[in-house]
């Protein structure tokens, strides 16, 4: 067989998912919006369960529910019937997933949640079924033509999009945002893009702060026991009126002055670059290299002129955030 008739077979398999998701999409109907409702409102977990390909479907819809706001775990269908239901409370909804309906590892899991009065959302493609008849709010996935015939390939692609438009609709419904997202998700390179600048921000004595009035020679020290290579200029009131670098204090060295003697607020910078504490480091990234600068002073919304912090490029970079 040559490379062209693999990619045959590719989009063969390809047009058959792409049909079972639009006739998904085509026959939504007012369930849909039924379940979402109910999984918006539960104030327990949503379980889910499936058997085989519709069990690891059933496990990544969990994940991706828990991940947007929505608590929610996977129940293995053989594991259930063992002491598994147990976890299930009546203040949970279960989310029983199979494409036939009929699989005979849910009927124990169907007849528990009955009898003890759990919400059931059953995602099948049969009405003729027992889970269709069983379940409370009942999600129809399209009758497919599954690639190669024997393996779920297109049914399990209509499941788990219906899944995934579940979570979404409920994490819309929740207002659930980047910031929520986050609190979930610390670790790894989404957690460390959604990192604001308050997380990497410097803090109280670490603020390199200096008086308009002092004298560099002073100025010079806390330069060098600060270590960031600026200086944030207060007046009286304690608020921030400029910088100063260690760059330009290079250059004025360079033309031989006496530093020393020379006052803060004769050789700063008016109005430094501020950054909302609030605001994605990442964005504070991007203003550095558009400015082609290494440090931000940070404000609180309710007060922009007064310095509540530092973010140096440093911090940023130490995070993986770029």
């Amino acid at each position: 067989m040559t490379n062209k008739n693999y990619i045959k077979i590719a989009k063969e398999v390809i047009t058959l998912e792409i049909k079972a998701l639009e006739n998904l999409k085509k026959n939504l109907s007012i369930s849909f919006n039924k379940a979402v409702t109910q999984i918006v409102k539960c104030q327990s977990k949503v379980v889910l369960c499936g058997v085989g390909k519709s069990g690891l479907i059933a496990s990544k819809i969990a994940a991706t529910l828990s991940s947007v706001g929505t608590p929610s775990f996977y129940l293995s269908a053989s594991d259930s019937s063992h002491g598994d239901l147990g976890s299930i409370s009546s203040k949970d909804i279960l989310i029983l997933i199979s494409y036939s309906g009929q699989t005979k590892e849910l009927k124990n899991i169907i007849q528990y949640a009955n009898r003890n009065k759990i919400l059931l959302i059953g995602i099948v493609s049969k009405k003729n079924s027992i889970l269709y008849k069983a379940s409370n709010i009942k999600l129809l996935t399209p009758q497919v033509i599954e690639s190669g015939v024997i393996v779920p390939t297109s049914s399990t692609t209509a499941q788990l999009a219906l899944g995934d438009a579940l979570a979404i609709a409920a994490m819309k419904q929740k207002k659930f945002n980047k910031f929520d997202f986050k609190k979930i998700h610390p670790a790894g390179s989404l957690g460390a893009q959604l990192k604001t600048v308050e997380d990497l921000m410097l803090v109280g004595k670490k603020i390199p702060f200096v008086g308009e009035n002092s004298k560099m020679k002073y100025a010079l020290k806390i330069l060098d026991k600060k270590n960031l290579g600026i200086l944030i200029v207060q007046n009286k009131k304690k608020i921030t009126i400029g910088i100063i670098t260690d760059g330009q204090i290079r250059r004025f060295n360079q033309k031989n002055l006496n530093i020393n003697e020379m006052i803060v607020r004769e050789i700063m910078t008016k109005n430094p670059y501020y950054i909302d504490k609030n605001a994605l480091a990442a964005k504070a990234l991007s203003l550095m290299n558009a400015k082609k600068i290494t440090s931000l002073c940070v404000y609180d919304e309710k007060n922009k002129f007064k310095t509540i912090g530092v973010l140096h490029i440093h911090n940023i970079l130490e995070s993986n955030i770029s």
